[in-house]
């Protein structure tokens, strides 16, 4: 699969991802925008895995095992089905993202996976980073969670595993999903702010690293997580961004990757591969640029081409997915 998982595998054993989402012109649920920068995985388990001990992840993993295997099974299959018939990979690949992404241990400190966004009083459920999320993302989720909440899984530990779910159905990689989060109980356990936790797609490098760094992400870590946009697309009245990145948005690969490869870092005219992206603005008046297939990159993503640091990574993932 693509380089995002396979590049933190061993550090990081449940996934989580893109951004706010609605239904697109194609039919299917994509990515709504910019906070999903480096959106897909793997932000859950490193906030989880900081926020548990060894011995409470492996106790989550047995509770659910515990819990009757063919509950889980059937679960996993109405997960699967729900992916397939909706089309609804990214959006689920963000939920996950976006729960546990507003982790941080730097200046801004906590943070967790903990299903506060399902609370739309106040807190997470109301930030703009994660439009779409409550109402489009949660209202997929709706028959799966009523069927097997409480009884054989928790809500955020439900969100974790739809995204790892989603990421293997798109052709991704299976990956391991540890249980044992603690569900919010009410918006007051949300962070204060989305601002420094979530990722802009309008800033560069420093932004990138001053966002990920804190999450204990290095620069290798922030260019596989940004492989995630090789799924879903923008949508221009939840981010202001209008496109999706790739040809194919519901193939988890790393064509992201490619894409990006052999681009020119001037922002004249962007030639990436065999398609020459220039800079765009949207409806909304936010800068982009696009090809002539309607395909996107944005600045947070073309930033990984101007450091060296980010550009050697995303040169190996553009040669070898795995």
């Amino acid at each position: 699969m693509m380089a995002a998982p396979s590049a933190l595998e061993s550090r990081i054993t449940s996934t989580p991802s893109q951004i706010g989402a609605t239904r697109s012109t194609t039919g299917t649920y994509g990515v709504a925008g910019v906070s999903s920068v480096v959106g897909a995985g793997l932000v859950a388990s490193a906030a989880f895995g900081r926020r548990s001990a060894k011995q409470s992840r492996q106790r989550g993993v047995v509770s659910m095992a515990a819990r009757g295997g063919e509950s889980y099974d059937s679960l996993v299959k109405d997960l699967q089905e729900l992916v397939k018939t909706k089309q609804c990979g990214p959006i689920l690949i963000r939920l996950s993202w976006h729960d546990a992404g507003v982790f941080s241990d730097g200046k801004l400190k906590g943070g967790c996976p903990n299903a506060a966004m399902r609370f739309t009083d106040a807190g997470e459920g109301t930030f703009g980073a994660n439009a779409g999320l409550p109402d489009v993302a949660l209202g997929l989720l709706k028959p799966i969670t009523e069927k097997y909440v409480p009884s054989v899984i928790g809500h955020a530990d439900l969100w974790t595993l739809a995204a790892n779910v989603a990421i293997k159905e798109m052709g991704g990689p299976d990956i391991k999903t540890r249980f044992g989060r603690k569900d919010a109980e009410s918006s007051s356990d949300s962070v204060e702010s989305q601002v420094g936790r979530l990722p802009d797609g309008d800033k560069e490098i420093d932004h990138l690293r001053e966002i990920f760094h804190p999450k204990g992400f290095d620069d290798k870590d922030i260019v596989a997580l940004s492989g995630a946009h090789t799924v879903g697309k923008c949508h221009l009245d939840r981010s202001g961004f209008d496109g999706a990145w790739t040809e194919e948005p519901l193939k988890f690969d790393n064509t992201y990757f490619k894409e990006l490869k052999d681009t020119r870092t001037s922002w004249d005219c962007l030639e990436m591969l065999e398609k020459e992206y220039s800079e765009d603005k949207t409806e909304k008046g936010n800068p982009q640029f696009k090809s002539g297939s309607g395909t996107i990159m944005l600045i947070s993503d073309l930033a990984l081409l101007k450091d060296s640091a980010f550009k050697k990574h995303v040169e190996t993932y553009a040669k070898d997915q795995d």
